[in-house]
């Protein structure tokens, strides 16, 4: 992995920081690949129960770097690279797609590819002093980073339209109302690092099949949705996790999984 995230791991819980504090994080070819190594690397960690995701110093991502970007090309392959995600999509998409929910904590600005990889998370909690966009009808350019296929999961669809064909910046409290933002809080990543702590003391076979379960969501009807709720009750009910889950909440203690 290149210097662009950095990955650390603690009682079952990866804190995943964007680190390129003197540009406000902002996405230049090697943040792509840095994010998109970042993910492969997350989705092989069995040991990882929750991911944080924020950004060092003044900004969670301030989106594309435009001038690092224009002087090597569009950077933008339509080839499928990542599932049915291109490598530019999986810098998003791919934090929905991780096995473990992914909590994004957000300060500063979310612009553009900012917005859109935040939106990739499961949970997303910001500083009320935050300010976002999806801006990139101000360059010219359509959202082309999974953002998509991530919001209609999110806020209604006439103000997905407005607010891309106007790229205008909104705040943290109209990014709570319409959707896009969990909850605000003071200290975004204090209280990301607490949910993720209270996530990783869940069984982690149950909450990786309901993360499946809710992704399904999105596309499948009724039928698949309710096959699938089976199928996935299947797969943790009487198990040694489910069974040590019952135990401990009984014994008011803290769980032992196996896994």
């Amino acid at each position: 992995m290149n210097d662009r995230v950095t990955i650390a791991v603690a009682d079952g819980v990866a804190d995943v920081r964007l680190n390129r504090a003197d540009k406000m994080n902002a996405l230049d070819p090697a943040m792509f690949d840095g994010i998109v190594d970042a993910i492969d690397r997350l989705a092989a960690m069995r040991d990882v129960r929750c991911v944080v995701l924020s950004g060092e110093g003044r900004a969670f991502c301030a989106g594309l770097d435009m001038a690092s970007m224009a002087g090597g090309g569009s950077g933008l392959d339509p080839a499928r690279t990542h599932g049915a995600a291109n490598t530019v999509q999986q810098v998003a998409w791919g934090w929905r797609t991780l096995p473990m929910p992914v909590i994004a904590a957000v300060h500063g600005v979310a612009f553009g590819g900012g917005f859109q990889i935040m939106s990739g998370a499961d949970i997303r909690i910001a500083r009320a002093d935050a300010r976002f966009a999806i801006r990139e009808s101000y360059w010219g350019l359509v959202p082309d980073m999974a953002g998509i296929a991530l919001w209609r999961t999110l806020a209604r669809d006439d103000m997905l339209r407005e607010l891309t064909y106007t790229a205008r910046e909104f705040d943290a409290a109209e990014a709570e109302r319409l959707g896009f933002v969990t909850r605000l809080a003071d200290d975004p990543l204090a209280e990301a690092m607490a949910l993720a702590r209270t996530i990783a003391g869940r069984s982690p076979d149950a909450i990786r099949g309901a993360k499946r379960l809710y992704n399904l969501a999105a596309d499948g009807d009724a039928a698949a949705v309710l096959q699938a709720e089976t199928d996935e009750q299947l797969k943790v009910i009487r198990t040694p996790d489910q069974i040590e889950q019952v135990r401990a909440n009984m014994e008011k203690r803290t769980a032992i999984f196996s896994g």
